[in-house]
């Protein structure tokens, strides 16, 4: 079955992507990331180095996916939405030994309204 890979896509050496993904036009996928089966990151995704998704995920236009995240099987994540690892980020201050884990359950749905 393969991956689908639009040509302006960026997927860096040592990412693992599932067989039948789909990574559409202008999304990043950082070295160290860990995407299942059946996903399909949109349009200007990115995805974290430190970032596990699911099989059968599905990650819409223009969501950030930053370190320390891990999707479990099939989550729908909305258009536009980010996820922080930093409670009260600063661009003056360093924080990455503080990056706090998120874990986003089986099959849930993350959208605004």
């Amino acid at each position: 079955m393969g991956i689908t890979l639009h040509p302006s896509a960026i997927v860096d050496d040592g990412a693992q992507i599932g067989d039948g993904s789909r990574i559409w036009h202008f999304a990043h996928v950082c070295a160290g990331a860990r995407i299942g089966q059946g996903v399909s990151l949109g349009q200007n995704v990115f995805v974290g180095n430190k970032v596990v998704i699911g099989d059968h995920c599905k990650i819409q236009n223009n969501v950030s996916v930053y370190d320390n995240v891990t999707l479990e099987e099939g989550v729908f994540c909305g258009p536009s939405m980010v996820f922080t690892n930093v409670y009260n980020p600063r661009a003056l201050v360093e924080r990455k030994n503080e990056y706090r884990d998120t874990l986003v359950k089986k099959g849930a749905t993350l959208a605004g309204c």
